[in-house]
């Protein structure tokens, strides 16, 4: 026989009659779960996944532009001890290894000082060759194509305009990206031939007047696969920063929203010949 629904909604009106509700204590301990679950969530996407970096400079322009706030994948190439907060974690060298691409846009920890995070474009892979001779880049002996796109302007460290000519930059493998130089007798233009050694990777600044990268060999140098972070994905916020804080009527101008949720990679054409590839370093 069908119920009636005060047979129904009896048993139920019942109930809740038999369950109090939070006193203060009760409803502060709840909330304190709720925050400590939500924070462990956070800790474990964070590590794990995806962590959020914003861009403090310009030295990867014009991939990535100062006010940028992208999202880095942690699993793209494994697990290292930087993976984690503080470097804290008991981990030797990487766990699930998988080698990054040429071309590749990395966070990674400073070899000098691991407090700082630097980003930067992975130009040689263990055991390359990297040169930088009149302004023009060498992989393994062979110049990098490049082809001028024009002038642009860029506010420089002084924060005053200054024209640049900006290149799509082809490297070894298909990775094909675009680069500013300023021209082509900076103070890094002229390097000595590096080697890559075993386990290390040569970044540069795509901006490339204006970036302390693996050039700089006292500051950066090589990077060690242990100190990469993960690669940069894509970007999931942008604001030009003349907007304060407290300016609330000004933030939706300074939105660059053209530039939400624009992927990093790199655009990767077919090749005569297959990218070079190296075991990944453990």
């Amino acid at each position: 026989m069908t119920k009636n629904a005060e047979e129904i909604i009896g048993p139920v009106a019942e109930t809740d009659k038999k369950a109090p509700p939070l006193n203060a204590r009760e409803e502060l301990s709840e909330f304190f779960k709720t925050a400590l679950i939500a924070v462990l969530l956070a800790v474990l996407i964070r590590t794990f996944l995806y962590e959020p970096f914003n861009i403090p400079s310009g030295s990867m322009k014009p991939t990535l532009q100062i006010g940028d706030y992208l999202f880095v994948s942690k699993p793209a190439y494994g697990y290292s001890r930087y993976s984690f907060p503080f470097g804290l974690a008991p981990v030797r060298g990487r766990v699930w290894a998988k080698e990054p691409r040429r071309g590749d846009v990395l966070v990674f920890k400073l070899p000098s000082n691991t407090r700082i995070d630097y980003i930067k474009r992975a130009i040689g892979l263990p055991g390359d060759t990297v040169q930088v001779r009149g302004g023009r880049l060498y992989i393994n002996g062979e110049m990098v194509k490049r082809e001028a796109l024009g002038l642009k302007k860029s506010a420089g460290t002084d924060e005053e305009d200054r024209a640049l000519t900006e290149y799509i930059e082809t490297l070894p493998g298909g990775a094909v990206h675009s680069i500013y130089e300023a021209s082509d007798s900076e103070p890094l233009d002229n390097t000595p031939l590096y080697t890559v050694p075993a386990g290390h990777y040569f970044m540069m600044g795509d901006n490339r007047d204006n970036s302390q990268d693996s050039r700089v060999q006292q500051m950066v140098g090589f990077v060690p696969f242990e100190n990469i972070v993960g690669r940069a994905d894509f970007i999931f916020f942008s604001t030009d920063g003349s907007a304060r804080i407290y300016e609330i009527w000004k933030w939706p101008f300074s939105l660059r929203y053209s530039r939400f949720f624009t992927n990093i990679d790199p655009v990767r054409i077919e090749t005569d010949g297959p990218e070079k590839t190296t075991a990944p370093a453990s």
